[in-house]
């Protein structure tokens, strides 16, 4: 397979600098190796974070704008990103989604021009539980991965984070069998309409309530190649999670 394991931390508007310094310092040592370990900080700490981190550990913005500049207030642009020392960004997370309502074509644009300034997307999609009860699941995921795909031209600096919505700080977790179904499904839809290259080489993340008591489980499915992690990334269990495949 040869998929390197991905588990990405979002701290969402949670953390200050006691905190993030507590949380640093757990990640400063025993992680796996195998493993890459990125952290989706809030805008005001990411070079306070970065400046605590070991290199080995990726620093994220949590969003980004689509242009390098200009009269957009509140906004920030991957060059800012990256001037403060994040290497990544996380694109079109669910809250996005729903909360300020970005639809697929702009998170499309802001993926297509976070790569072309040289950051590393972690790329969201996934469906609410209304979706999902009416059997939309395939239909909803495969539109968000559509509009990526015609955003992307070289995935190697992106990975997919599948998150059900309604499993993102409920308590609800897709089972194992679920979430490696779902996998699955885009893993061959991006083999059908992308190419068989890049469905074997692109990692897709899980998101969703991931706990130091379901990641192994999870992370022992096939096409499972990583968490994104919410409200346990803030906790001394982060660590459990980066080393599921341990």
């Amino acid at each position: 397979m040869g998929r390197r394991f991905c588990v990405g931390g979002n701290w969402k508007m949670n953390g200050d600098k006691a905190t993030i310094t507590e949380i640093c310092k757990n990640l400063s040592s025993g992680l796996d190796p195998n493993t890459e370990v990125v952290v989706g900080c809030p805008a005001p700490y990411l070079q306070f974070a970065r400046s605590l981190l070991p290199a080995s550990v990726g620093v994220a913005g949590q969003n980004c704008y689509k242009v390098a500049k200009g009269a957009f207030t509140g906004e920030i642009s991957p060059a800012m990103l990256k001037d403060v020392g994040a290497d990544w960004v996380i694109i079109g997370h669910s809250e996005r989604r729903t909360i300020f309502a970005e639809k697929d074509d702009l998170i499309a644009e802001k993926v297509t021009h976070a790569l072309a300034e040289g950051l590393k997307v972690i790329a969201c999609i996934g469906e609410t539980l209304e979706e999902r009860e009416a059997g939309q699941t395939e239909a909803v995921v495969f539109r968000q991965t559509k509009a990526l795909a015609g955003a992307i031209k070289d995935w190697t600096n992106v990975v997919i984070a599948y998150e059900p919505v309604w499993a993102i700080g409920t308590g609800k977790t897709a089972t194992p069998e679920q979430a490696q179904e779902v996998h699955q499904a885009l893993r061959k839809w991006i083999s059908e309409n992308v190419s068989g290259a890049v469905a074997e080489a692109v990692r897709i993340q899980y998101g969703g309530s991931v706990t130091a008591g379901n990641c192994r489980e999870l992370a022992s499915k096939p096409d499972i190649d990583g968490f994104l992690v919410g409200g346990a990334s803030l906790k001394p269990e982060f660590k459990d999670i980066v080393n599921a495949r341990q």
